[in-house]
């Protein structure tokens, strides 16, 4: 009968070392996986000093020009985030995922 609550939980953090701009427009951050581990279907925050400049999905996971479906811990990638061209290097991503949790009285 409650409507369920949602919740957010943090998968990992990363660090943008690098960007590089595709001919379709995109933009790549090079990352550096600090802590935790980024999978394909997590969402992602963009922050910059701290700040949430976009709030989105992963468009595409890479590392060394293969697709890949998680980076760990203290390993790079190349990662797009769908909708978001404004990525530089410095900005800090968070990676997490919402989960349902039955309501209770």
């Amino acid at each position: 009968m409650l409507d369920p609550e949602f919740r957010q939980v943090v998968e990992g953090f990363a660090e943008v070392r690098n960007t590089f701009r595709l001919p379709t427009r995109e933009v790549v951050a090079g990352l550096y996986i600090n802590d935790g581990k980024v999978t394909r279907q997590l969402s992602v925050r963009v922050l910059r000093s701290g700040v949430v400049l976009h709030d989105g999905k992963i468009g595409s996971l890479k590392r060394f020009k293969d697709d890949v479906r998680e980076v760990l811990a203290g390993y790079e990638c190349g990662l797009v985030v769908e909708g978001f061209t404004d990525v530089q290097v410095g900005d800090n991503m968070e990676f997490y995922r919402t989960e349902k949790v039955e309501a209770t009285l």
